[in-house]
């Protein structure tokens, strides 16, 4: 069997969860991964790959700016540091795309925006212009006026549906998303040491879905049911998404070069080597 994949892709659309931009033991923002994800997606749209980017990360960057180490019960007080945080957070953002030579421009949506046509469509279309220019768009949830990622369970529940809904109705190839795990496992990788990482996924048993566990920190929340609820929108829209690490986001070059990096999620996933690869 090759060790690569047939991949064509024009739009790639990249998830990155707050547990990839937040150092867990410290609490602290990880700007290393924020300059590497800065110079891939830069690469890329040099080379004339359309790139989205779904970032969470503004209440975790919300807790590192106030000193905080728990993340408060009270909506109110989630909301306030989503505020805080997203700023700092596209602020950095700006500074390391800037050093790239790249422009993004900054997308805020709530469950209300898919709703509705014809707010819908003027996302959308914003998305497009966007990209007609050569600007990333980098998308959130509007985390200080939406509840949906706390404590809540309304439309989305979290930025792995986000990027999934973002990701079909754009037209992407491809959903990658990153997360503080390498990959989708048979079982519990942390609890048992036999857990075999599963590189190919064509369709989600029932098996695969109940396996599944919740959030693994306490910034980020989401965790691998969210994922493999995205996995199947991708799925069954004719797409595919792969699954893979944060810790160094470099990695999505490799990727979409075809590597056997992560957990792919899609039919047809096994097919011929990219030619010339």
């Amino acid at each position: 069997m090759s060790s690569k994949r047939l991949i064509h892709y024009g739009r790639v659309v990249v998830k990155i969860g707050t547990s990839s931009l937040i150092h867990p033991k410290t609490g602290k923002v990880n700007l290393l991964t924020i300059d590497r994800l800065a110079y891939t997606l830069s690469a890329l749209n040099n080379q004339g790959v359309q790139v989205l980017l779904v970032s969470s990360g503004a209440i975790g960057v919300g807790l590192d700016r106030m000193h905080m180490q728990k993340r408060p019960a009270a909506i109110a007080e989630q909301q306030a540091l989503a505020a805080i945080g997203q700023l700092e957070l596209m602020n950095l953002y700006s500074q390391r795309f800037s050093d790239y030579g790249t422009q993004i421009g900054q997308l805020l949506l709530t469950h209300d925006t898919f709703d509705y046509p014809v707010s819908r469509q003027h996302v959308f279309d914003t998305i497009d212009a966007l990209l007609a220019k050569n600007v990333i768009p980098v998308i959130n949830e509007n985390d200080s006026v939406a509840t949906d990622e706390m404590d809540h369970h309304t439309t989305f529940g979290d930025n792995d549906q986000l990027a999934a809904i973002v990701a079909t109705q754009v037209g992407a190839d491809t959903l990658i998303v990153l997360s503080d795990i390498d990959g989708l496992y048979d079982r519990d990788p942390n609890k048992f040491s036999n857990a075999h990482l599963m590189t190919e996924v064509e369709h989600l048993s029932d098996k695969v879905l109940m396996g599944a566990g919740g959030s693994s920190t306490r910034f980020g929340t989401g965790g691998m049911v969210t994922k493999l609820r995205a996995a199947e929108r991708m799925i069954n829209s004719g797409g595919q998404m792969v699954l893979a690490s944060g810790a160094d986001p470099r990695v999505i070059l490799r990727i979409l070069a075809g590597e056997r990096i992560g957990t792919w999620f899609g039919e047809n996933v096994l097919e011929a080597v990219i030619s010339g690869n």
